[in-house]
């Protein structure tokens, strides 16, 4: 045996610890075996993936602030066996595409998964760290199949006017072939960089923005989107935690363009998270 944890095991796990807070209706849908679902797509450039994202803060501890669950029980949770067994109940649901960094248990993690035959079929690349150029070369190495700049690291250079600095990068990413997308903390970092003609395939806007996650945040990202003739994934969409999918994504999915995507990390230790999000996000697409 490798100890990974099948599919069915990990249904059976949820299904477990979600039993009386999911109720009769929620328990019977989680006993079912998964059924590969169809999920609708979007486009990062050449690159067709689901609509909607599986993100990754929880696998990393990452909670900021989320009530449902601090950092260490993150990361006591997702053991690497757990985190391939989320990766294929997203594959389940239709989902298509993980959003992760580049750290190098990561890439292990991934290339171990690909290689026992996991469906979940692609990784975009997040590169987060300094020297850039590293965590670039590894995703293009290690099979990401699109690469987002993480906000801090553009925030980080915009502040300073390095814009050539951020072109650099995206135009390393774009001379291997593979879409190239950008993220941000902020409200307008986008529309400056179409405004300076960056070459980019798409970007990544979060929702409620991490220094505070108040509405405002919500209407100003969502504001620029709509702006954004490129495709944009959303994250922080449901503010680390704080808000409840089915609270959020409605009037979400309302204001993006049918081109739009979001991503959502989940922690399904006590109700099927993936299963309930791609739910909402196939049927609210098919209500625009």
């Amino acid at each position: 045996m490798d100890g990974r944890v099948t599919r069915r095991e990990f249904h059976k796990e949820v299904m477990r610890v979600g039993m009386v807070a999911a109720g009769a209706r929620g328990a019977m849908a989680l006993a079912a075996d998964p059924v590969a679902a169809e999920m609708p797509k979007i486009k990062l450039g050449h690159l067709r993936v689901s609509r909607l994202f599986l993100g990754s803060n929880p696998f990393f501890g990452f909670s900021h602030g989320n009530p449902q669950a601090s950092a260490d029980e993150m990361k006591a949770y997702y053991t690497p066996e757990r985190i391939m067994a989320t990766l294929d109940a997203a594959a389940d649901q239709g989902i298509t595409g993980v959003w992760t960094p580049c750290y190098e248990h990561w890439i292990e993690l991934w290339l171990k998964y690909k290689e026992k035959g996991g469906r979940l079929d692609a990784w975009i690349a997040q590169p987060d760290r300094q020297p850039m150029e590293r965590d670039l070369k590894a995703a293009i190495k290690n099979g990401a199949k699109a690469i987002c700049i993480q906000g801090c690291q553009i925030d980080g250079q915009v502040s300073k006017k390095k814009w050539d600095v951020v072109r650099g990068w995206l135009e390393l990413i774009k001379s291997h072939n593979l879409p190239a997308g950008m993220a941000t903390h902020g409200a307008r970092t986008h529309l400056e960089a179409e405004e300076k003609g960056l070459p980019t395939d798409f970007y990544h806007q979060p929702l409620y923005r991490p220094d505070n996650y108040v509405r405002e945040g919500l209407e100003e990202s969502l504001a620029t989107i709509e702006k954004l003739a490129k495709p944009v994934v959303a994250y922080k969409v449901l503010g680390a935690g704080r808000i409840l999918p089915k609270d959020t994504l409605p009037e979400v999915l309302k204001r993006l363009k049918r081109k739009d995507g979001i991503c959502l990390g989940v922690f399904p230790k006590k109700r099927d998270e993936i299963a309930e999000n791609a739910a909402l996000v196939r049927e609210l697409t098919a209500q625009a």
